[in-house]
């Protein structure tokens, strides 16, 4: 890697999109490995980072209004923007005494929304990883009517180009490369990334998740550019295939519809959410609940950097609050929730002490 390192002029910036990816590169301490004039970047690669603080302040709302709330466990942590009714996460609401329950998979809400027989919603959060999950139970029938689902599901390859487009200006003056996610890679298929290096000349890796994974994922992009033939690598071949599981993406066509989608932190990104089509309305809680999908009045609490931690332009140890006012125990914004998120990964493996 040295060795190609050095032929290379100038700088390289990797960006690594998935959360797992940064995870293993700070755990394993794999920045210290590198040569000077390469540098890892975190990406957006956190589903519970990115939902929208409106849809849990919705949830919230919901509860104190007698409905369950059914949502993954990292989620119940996740700090809103704005206090409702003087409480700032699902978790507030569950100390409060209101109806949230924590669930594993999609099957166990249903589950749940069936033994209590009342109305209950269901914040589907998740790439496109976990989506198959929701469409394969409702396009079976299995999805008891008094469960609504509200869909803050969102899809990568739309926010790995709006990553790419506002590095653009960079890549007159630097070489960057991408890590493409390989669990959502296991559905969209490799040949899904083919638009980085044919649009952007942009050097992508579909990789697996050991250390030695993204390693390799570093070497490949940094051979395409000292033999100047960049395209796309799939190096995770046991788990990714070209065209993905065609199944899976078949079913979400089916049950789900793409819009323009708000990502906490960024902003609006086109084409990058997935919402109920109009045959299964009776479960979208947008729709049955008169509820407009949910856009941030404000990126992010003050002095919270949080989406410019996802967009890869600042280290979680830029932002005046990392591990001061902000920690694991109490995070003041998403990034410091999630196993995935950067910053709570940085704060647990001392990451910054790396740079």
């Amino acid at each position: 890697m040295h060795s190609l390192a050095r032929r290379i002029e100038g700088r390289v910036k990797v960006i690594n999109f998935c959360g797992t990816h940064e995870h293993t590169v700070s755990r394993y301490g794999l920045r210290s490995l590198m040569p000077s004039n390469v540098e890892l970047v975190a990406g957006p690669g956190c589903p519970v980072c990115v939902t929208p603080s409106r849809a849990i302040e919705y949830c919230i709302k919901l509860a104190t209004e007698g409905f369950t709330i059914i949502t993954f466990g990292d989620v119940v942590r996740v700090p809103t923007i704005r206090s409702v009714e003087g409480m700032n996460s699902l978790l507030d609401a569950k100390r409060a005494g209101y109806d949230v329950r924590i669930v594993y998979s999609f099957l166990d809400a249903t589950k749940i929304a069936r033994e209590l027989g009342k109305q209950c919603i269901f914040l589907a959060i998740g790439f496109e990883t976990t989506v198959p999950g929701y469409a394969s139970l409702l396009s079976l029938g299995k999805v008891p009517r008094n469960l609504l689902i509200m869909s803050v599901a969102r899809l990568t390859p739309p926010i790995m180009r709006y990553v790419v487009e506002l590095h653009r200006d960079a890549l007159r003056e630097e070489r960057i490369g991408v890590i493409a996610p390989g669990h959502v890679s296991t559905i969209v298929g490799a040949s899904t990334w083919s638009f980085l290096p044919q649009e952007y000349g942009v050097p992508t890796v579909v990789a697996g998740f050991e250390p030695l994974d993204v390693l390799v994922a570093i070497a490949e992009i940094l051979r395409m550019f000292v033999e100047k033939r960049i395209g796309i690598v799939n190096e995770y071949r046991r788990a990714v295939t070209w065209n993905g599981n065609l199944y899976a993406r078949k079913l979400i066509e089916e049950v789900f519809e793409v819009v323009d989608a708000w990502w906490r932190g960024i902003g609006m990104v086109p084409s990058s959410g997935l919402v109920l089509r109009d045959r299964y309305r009776e479960w979208c809680a947008y729709r049955e609940l008169g509820l407009e999908h949910p856009i941030d009045d404000e990126l992010e609490v003050r002095g919270c950097r949080c989406g410019d931690v996802l967009l890869g332009l600042a280290k979680p140890v830029d932002c005046p609050n990392f591990g001061r006012g902000c920690r694991p125990e109490h995070p003041l914004g998403p990034c410091m929730v999630s196993s995935e998120g950067s910053c709570r990964i940085w704060y647990e493996y001392g990451a910054m002490l790396e740079i």
